[in-house]
């Protein structure tokens, strides 16, 4: 009888829990939720977050609230939502420096630990470009140049550590060449530079390259992703060029403190999932310059953790640290 009594007590407080859980899953959310954008206002992260949250609001049922929080790289924002409670109404708008940080910088305002991936549902590519002038007209011609003569040519980027700056030393380590690193305050300043033949070539985002390339003002060589980009069809890749471990990507998802409630979690990608499924939403984010391809957390937490060891390679080789 005891024993039928205990087992009668364990399938109750089985099924409370599961009520419990059931209850929550469909309470949340009750209330506004902040996105915070580790970045200033009009850039890609931030243009990719106003473009995801009024559709993410119709579906949870609650405002989404951006907030902007740029600094250090994106490590201010991150170092924000990594300290918030993790219930679900403090999200980040994640993106590759998540990645790249953990290896780059000494030490971070945050433990890259406390914050997971919800979902990656963005990516694109960055494109080698030079001046149209130069008389480059492949990545084998400009390895062949550096090769010539090793340290007379040079590289801009948009600051030390970006992805920019990152795939420049990527292509220094995989191609054997000796290039000189000239930072700027942005890719736009980069550009200007290169326009000018102040410097021999860059890599850039894809998206803010488009309008230049399409001016006659820069010359693409290669995209750094797995495969040619519709917005560039007879542009080849970096693999096509030669260079089979090759890929960038840049990339935008949401993310969260350690700790969110598998309930909310799930919600959450269910949500995300079927926003990005949409036509609409589709095209709207090609028109960023980025593709669809949605992770769940899982697959983006596998992605995140082998884009960091990519980083590692390239930052270790060049001996590049930040403070």
């Amino acid at each position: 009888m005891n024993m039928f009594r205990q087992l009668v007590g364990a399938v109750f407080i089985i099924l409370s829990m599961l009520s419990f859980t059931t209850a929550n899953a469909q309470v949340y959310p009750n209330k506004p939720i902040k996105l915070v954008v580790p970045f200033p206002p009009g850039g890609l992260i931030d243009n990719a977050a106003r473009l995801i949250s009024p559709a993410l609001s119709k579906d949870l049922g609650q405002p989404i609230v951006i907030e902007n929080k740029p600094g250090s790289g994106g490590n201010l924002g991150a170092a924000e939502v990594a300290k918030a409670n993790p219930d679900g109404y403090t999200l980040l708008m994640a993106s590759a420096p998540l990645s790249i940080s953990p290896v780059l910088y000494k030490t971070l305002p945050y433990n890259p630990s406390s914050i997971e991936p919800i979902a990656i549902f963005g990516q694109l590519p960055n494109v080698l470009l030079i001046n149209p002038e130069s008389g480059i007209n492949s990545v084998a011609d400009l390895v062949k140049r550096a090769k010539a003569s090793p340290g007379k040519l040079n590289y801009a980027s948009n600051g030390n550590g970006t992805s920019l700056h990152l795939s420049a030393e990527m292509l220094k380590s995989q191609a054997g060449i000796f290039v000189l690193h000239i930072p700027y305050r942005g890719s736009s300043f980069a550009n200007v530079a290169l326009i000018a033949k102040e410097v021999d070539f860059m890599f850039d985002n894809l998206p803010p390259a488009m309008g230049l390339i399409n001016g006659g003002k820069l010359k693409p060589l290669a995209v750094t992703s797995a495969e040619r980009n519709p917005a560039l069809p007879n542009v080849p890749t970096m693999v096509e060029s030669g260079f089979p471990n090759f890929l960038v990507t840049a990339w935008f998802g949401i993310a969260a403190p350690k700790g969110l409630p598998d309930a909310v979690s799930q919600r959450l990608q269910n949500s995300l999932q079927k926003i990005v499924a949409q036509k609409e939403m589709v095209e709207a984010i090609s028109r960023l310059g980025a593709t669809v391809t949605f992770m769940n957390a899982q697959q983006a937490t596998q992605f995140m953790t082998a884009d960091t060891d990519r980083w590692r390679k390239v930052i270790e080789g060049a001996k590049i640290q930040m403070d």
